[in-house]
């Protein structure tokens, strides 16, 4: 390879990165705007819930008037475990609107950085059309289409990496999730039969691992899907996680309560199995679209020796 086509590669290259920004910056301006929406909503919810948690905890009729049902310890454990699940919910999408802050502010600076990349791509193409022309026959503008179609395949097989990167780095944690909720399953088998507080201890250890790695997961899983834009796949890899009834488990130390928590573990390794067989399909998409592009890149590889040889003869 020439310099001269080093030069217009590497442009090529930037005019394609330029693309892919543009596109990632409209999708993450989208993303923070429906987060915004959605922090607002759980805050006022978080709220809410907690409210009524202060209600029972009070002195207020309220809890007066379920002291004399002799159900306010049940109430009160039902909205400590809703206030719970608020703020669980409202923290992940505190934590997800700051990545996508973030994600946003690093386009919009590396897209200013490439504000004049389009213009100099354009001029540096007229001129070697020009040249060609000058030269003689229409040569000159075939290699370069050719040229064109094999940097926009490199180009692509880039973006495609980055995602298969993105989809490992969440197949990762969807793995280590279901080592913590089994590790939660086993312990509360033992404390439903009488394990006691160590094993009680140690299930709601494994679930709040488990809470945690969701956590990292759901951002994993927001970059992986933005990572597909400039690949033109759509996945809804969206996961929904009920919060576990801890504080049941705790005030109501019975079997029936214990079973309770222990659907909500199978229902969750439910949901992360859906969710590591929905990255598993799209990363084999992926692998298939890079062999589309490599053959591609080949194909027009050819293509050019073809054709100067044909210049040759």
């Amino acid at each position: 390879m020439t310099h001269n086509q080093e030069i217009r590669r590497e442009l090529q290259h930037q005019v394609q990165r330029k693309q892919y920004l543009e596109g990632l910056t409209a999708e993450l301006e989208g993303q923070l705007q429906q987060l915004r929406e959605k922090t607002k909503s759980l805050e006022a919810k978080k709220k809410a819930e907690q409210a009524d948690v202060d209600k029972l905890e009070g002195r207020g009729l309220a809890a007066l008037f379920y002291g004399m049902l002799g159900t306010k310890e049940e109430k009160l454990t039902q909205e400590r475990r809703e206030a719970y699940a608020a703020a669980a919910k409202y923290d992940m999408a505190v934590r997800e609107l700051e990545a996508v802050e973030e994600d946003l502010r690093r386009s919009r600076e590396e897209l200013a950085d490439l504000a004049e990349i389009p213009a100099r791509w354009e001029q540096m193409k007229q001129e070697w059309v020009r040249q060609a022309k000058t030269a003689g026959g229409p040569a000159g503008q075939k290699l370069l289409e050719l040229e064109e179609r094999i940097a926009a395949a490199e180009g692509q097989r880039q973006e495609i990496r980055e995602a298969v990167e993105a989809g490992q780095d969440a197949l990762a944690m969807v793995s280590s999730i279901l080592n913590s909720l089994e590790s939660a399953a086993g312990w509360g088998t033992w404390d439903m039969v009488g394990g006691g507080l160590v094993a009680s201890m140690a299930k709601h250890s494994a679930l709040d691992e488990a809470q945690r790695k969701v956590e990292t997961l759901q951002l994993a899983l927001r970059r992986f899907k933005t990572e597909l834009v400039d690949v033109n796949i759509s996945a809804d890899l969206r996961l929904t996680m009920d919060s576990f009834t801890r504080f049941a488990d705790y005030f109501l130390d019975n079997f029936f309560v214990d079973w309770t928590v222990q659907n909500k573990i199978t229902q969750a390794k439910e949901q992360v199995r859906l969710t590591e067989k929905q990255i598993l399909e799209v990363l084999d998409q992926l692998n298939q679209l890079d062999l589309d592009q490599e053959d591609t890149i080949l194909q027009c590889r050819k293509e050019t020796e073809d054709f100067l040889v044909s210049l040759e003869g």
